[in-house]
């Protein structure tokens, strides 16, 4: 549908949108002219799944506004665009977006950390290039029907469940359970019961501790970087990065069944959970770190 066919109430109406998203994200940069263009890229979208049926008036009225606009403006490579995609955060766990991709990573690929972490940054560098010639980036695919965020997380996950049905020798998987949201009880009595334990494992890190499992877990450092940044042996780093993980499990595990936890893959729950509360703890924080870092003559990677 072009703008010439567009009726003045829903001129009006997508004028009112437009101001609307500029207001609520300050700072990103989509003309008029593209926001036209979009809007009509995104209806063919919508139409081609709606199919006959589908209206300018059904599409608006199920527009997530601001998510389409954030979606459109990093398509255009606006770059506070992508610093508000990359602050987005998801789900009842209220983790960042590239964290909730990690989790299902890790789900995904049980025991396979470098398996893990590049599944998500394939994610990444597909969201503006396409896979292969002639398909569409992810972020071209979105038509504003459905909230950002959660639609990104579904996307990744259901490629990955893909490539995995298609190697020989790997079961399908249960499309509805890899990656979703643990159970009510685990989400309440559960999940509140790791953070405390979590905290208090936390509490007990040293300062080269703290910055270890803070340089490897908010900035994805590999071993060898961390060593060269604090200026001792690779072995070193892994020695500890070891022992982290293994205290990790051994405390909060221990904790987690004194209380009757009797779920499957608890050491699965234990890691997936950590790295959210990792990545939001004072101790761990940006600026903590960096502080850390000072003492020692140092300073954070850029």
């Amino acid at each position: 549908m072009s703008k010439k066919a567009w009726s003045k109430s829903q001129v009006l109406r997508t004028t009112l949108i437009y101001h609307f998203c500029r207001m609520q994200l300050p700072g990103v940069s989509l003309s008029a002219a593209a926001f036209e263009k979009h809007l009509e890229r995104t209806f063919a979208i919508f139409e081609g799944k709606a199919g006959p049926q589908a209206t300018w008036q059904a599409y608006l009225d199920n527009l997530y506004p601001v998510d389409w606009y954030l979606a459109c403006a990093c398509l255009d490579r606006d770059r506070t665009a992508w610093t508000y995609l990359f602050a987005s955060r998801a789900g009842r766990a209220d983790c960042l977006l590239v964290d909730a991709l990690r989790a299902r990573a890790a789900r995904l690929y049980p025991r396979d950390e470098e398996r893990q972490e590049s599944s998500v940054t394939e994610f990444w560098s597909h969201l503006l290039v396409s896979e292969s010639p002639g398909s569409v980036p992810v972020l071209a695919r979105y038509d504003g029907q459905r909230p950002l965020v959660p639609w990104l997380i579904r996307v990744f996950q259901n490629w990955h469940i893909s490539q995995l049905r298609h190697r020989a020798g790997v079961q399908s998987l249960p499309e509805d359970d890899v990656a979703l949201p643990l159970e009510a009880e685990a989400d309440g009595r559960w999940h509140e019961a790791f953070r405390l334990a979590a905290r208090e494992a936390l509490e007990k890190l040293s300062e080269v501790e703290q910055l270890i499992l803070g340089l490897r877990m908010r900035y994805r450092l590999s071993q060898r970087d961390v060593a060269n940044l604090l200026g001792v042996h690779e072995g070193t780093i892994s020695r500890q990065t070891t022992s982290l993980r293994d205290q990790c499990l051994e405390t909060i595990s221990q904790r987690l069944l004194a209380e009757g936890w009797t779920g499957d893959d608890l050491s699965s729950f234990v890691l997936n959970e950590m790295g959210s509360l990792i990545l939001d703890d004072p101790r761990l924080s940006a600026d903590h770190l960096a502080r850390m870092l000072a003492a020692r003559g140092k300073k954070l990677p850029t």
